[in-house]
């Protein structure tokens, strides 16, 4: 299967945890005392980073198809992708379990990571489209020729 297929499903299918997420920090909001102000903080962030991050990679997946890049780069950058994603948020999530307040854990470390795999999945793609549009426009002038 195509990776430009598989990927954004499992995007769509881990939007669904992400909604169960909002389900539950709204449960435990409405309860009397069951976050600290500083777990509060760190699971917004980590929720709302899932959140938009994984509706980032959906339009990710659909100009990944647009350039030239193999199927199995494709996959590898699919595949970082979505791990940035997980770790970014996840890490905010971890921070909240084993942080304290206004020191690093190993939350921060796994969040740091994430956000580097993001980055370079996102520039690698920008890169691709700047190339796949060269490629392309070069094919259909060499295509324009052939019919002439």
């Amino acid at each position: 299967m195509k990776a430009t297929r598989v990927l954004p499903a499992l995007a769509l299918f881990a939007l669904v945890t992400v909604e169960f997420g909002g389900w539950s920090l709204l449960g435990r909001l409405t309860q009397r005392d069951a976050l600290t102000p500083f777990e509060e903080q760190f699971f917004r962030a980590g929720h709302g980073h899932a959140g938009a991050l994984l509706i980032l990679s959906l339009v990710f997946f659909i100009l990944l198809g647009r350039t030239g890049f193999a199927e199995s780069t494709q996959w590898l950058l699919g595949l970082g992708l979505l791990l940035g994603i997980l770790l970014q948020s996840g890490g905010f999530f971890l921070h909240m379990l084993v942080g304290e307040e206004g020191a690093s854990s190993a939350g921060t470390w796994v969040t740091r990571v994430g956000a580097v795999l993001l980055g370079a999945a996102l520039v690698t793609l920008g890169v691709g489209l700047l190339r796949g549009g060269r490629v392309a426009a070069a094919d259909q002038g060499s295509t324009t020729r052939a019919t002439k």
